[in-house]
């Protein structure tokens, strides 16, 4: 493998492989009807899926919705309890451990060995493989080359992840998985990695990761499967996931002293209405019509609707009319 170094649902009731539209040689990645249970809880519950190569897929949902322990399942640390996984051709259940000199995992959580520096800890992981990257190379990489001789337990939380994303990439996998990547980061630390993931994809590595933030899968995601419950919901790139549901376009306001839904769902233009935490959307075919009733509306009654704004629909749209609630729920 000749590579630069870094600078990694069919549970509707019809083939994943018709809805991704991609065929089975194309897929580094496929998974196909996996469950798993613990005592009488459903944590994945036929789940299927492909990744093709030199792609970042995404599982995206909430806390407990099943996506950790999915690709813990595809990265062959907990076995399913039922279906089949396959990374790089090869059945993980079968070929776990040539599987495992070919990919890179970085955990939601892992122990740093915090008596250790940075560039020793890449050393020892280093020296677990036949192939490895220079120490060097990921500490530039990855921006670490201040913190070489630091011990990992003085690092921050930024730093941390960094390291962490540095560890699963020691060894040049072909892919990578990332649990939450981000999780816990500051806005700026968040922006770093997601410059270290896009790297990543330039370099021809196929991604997997997991993730709750709406924005992240957006920014990040060449497709992405929407999990709740330990089932896929649907799956696609953002538009082919909004454009399923959505050809209008969303009149937004704040939900405080709104009308009703009835009134609401009556004003010219409007096709559905949904009433969000702290905000009203009014699904519209004719924004200028929905727009001039609204004022109407409210001014009979000496309001007027504020924070107003017009916008196509979202992610978060979709991931709301297909769960019924919004993803920070």
């Amino acid at each position: 493998m000749d590579r630069l170094p870094l600078t990694a649902d069919a549970s509707s009731g019809f083939s994943a492989l018709a809805m991704l539209g991609r065929p089975d040689q194309d897929a580094v990645i496929q998974v196909d009807d996996v469950r798993k249970a613990y005592g009488t809880v459903k944590a994945v519950d036929g789940v299927s899926f492909q990744v093709a190569k030199g792609e970042i897929f995404g599982l995206l949902g909430p806390n407990g919705a099943g996506k950790t322990t999915t690709m813990e399942m595809i990265e062959g640390l907990h076995p399913p309890d039922g279906g089949a996984v396959n990374v790089l051709g090869m059945d993980v259940r079968k070929f776990a451990t040539a599987i495992k000199h070919r990919v890179g995992v970085q955990l939601q959580t892992a122990a740093l060995y915090p008596q250790l520096t940075v560039a020793e800890l890449l050393s020892l992981f280093g020296s677990f493989y036949a192939r490895q990257l220079p120490v060097d190379r990921l500490l530039e990489d990855l921006e670490l080359g201040e913190k070489r001789d630091a011990r990992t337990k003085t690092l921050s939380g930024g730093q941390q992840q960094r390291l962490s994303v540095a560890l699963a990439l020691v060894n040049d996998p072909e892919v990578v998985f990332l649990d939450e990547p981000t999780t816990g980061l500051d806005p700026a630390a968040r922006q770093g990695l997601w410059t270290i993931v896009r790297r990543m994809k330039s370099e021809g590595r196929t991604i997997l990761m997991t993730t709750h933030y709406m924005e992240e899968a957006e920014a990040l995601c060449d497709r992405l499967a929407i999990m709740d419950h330990g089932r896929i919901l649907d799956s696609g790139t953002v538009d082919e996931l909004i454009g399923r549901r959505f050809h209008e376009r969303g009149v937004h306001f704040a939900r405080a002293g709104a009308p009703d839904e009835a009134r609401l769902a009556a004003l010219a233009g409007v096709t559905r209405v949904a009433f969000e935490t702290e905000e009203v959307v009014l699904f519209t075919s004719n924004v200028p019509a929905t727009i001039a009733a609204l004022l109407e509306l409210t001014g009979r009654a000496g309001t007027e609707p504020a924070n107003l704004m017009i916008r196509r629909a979202s992610l978060e749209d979709v991931f709301l009319e297909l769960t019924g609630r919004a993803l920070r729920d």
